[in-house]
């Protein structure tokens, strides 16, 4: 019998201080830690959803300055794109005729236009987007022969959490974006202007 091997018996809490895995306080202390760095973490994240929310804005803008353009081109029209500020936000709209015959009003989700204008697109930005579009010019009208614009301008999408981003179209109707250094440091992946 000197060749079984004798194995010690052991007792049920000699067992559970085996058994590999974590305490209840290792487990606690692990929480409190994770814990605290999400709360470092959550600013940080929601500044990158406002900052994705506004460029996102800025790419819409830009698109629909080439989309006026070439719409005005294909149509043989003379469109324009009209800037409004109102107390429930800013919007901007595609449209032929003059900018005072079309208008931006509040719980309508299109334009209104008055005589022979004809609004084709309408872009809402209401004040609860926490984000807003301005322009130094009321409107930019787009010559259908040359593919020109009349006046130049510049065009900014603007959110106080976060900056702006700047869009000036040249004579020709082509967009140059950049960002602003001051008093809000400039978004990151845009030229300074």
């Amino acid at each position: 019998m000197d060749s079984l091997q004798h194995t010690p018996r052991h007792t049920a809490s000699q067992r559970l201080r085996r058994q590999p895995g974590f305490t209840l306080i290792e487990a606690a202390a692990t929480l409190a830690i994770l814990a605290v760095l999400a709360c470092g973490a959550a600013p940080s994240f929601h500044g990158l959803i406002e900052r994705q929310r506004l460029a996102g804005l800025a790419a819409q803008l830009a698109t629909d300055v080439q989309f006026t353009r070439s719409e005005s081109i294909l149509r043989n029209e003379a469109l324009r794109l009209s800037f409004y500020s109102e107390a429930w936000g800013s919007c901007y709209v595609v449209h032929s005729g003059a900018r005072n015959q079309c208008a931006c009003t509040a719980g309508s989700s299109e334009a209104t236009c008055i005589e022979d204008a004809t609004q084709i697109k309408t872009v809402r930005v209401p004040t609860s987007a926490g984000a807003s579009v301005q322009a130094n010019v009321s409107s930019i009208l787009f010559d259908p022969l040359h593919g020109t614009s009349t006046p130049t301008g510049t065009l900014r999408v603007r959110s106080p959490a976060v900056g702006s981003i700047h869009h000036v179209v040249n004579v020709l109707g082509r967009v140059r974006t950049c960002s602003p250094d001051g008093p809000a440091p400039a978004i990151p992946g845009y030229r300074v202007c």
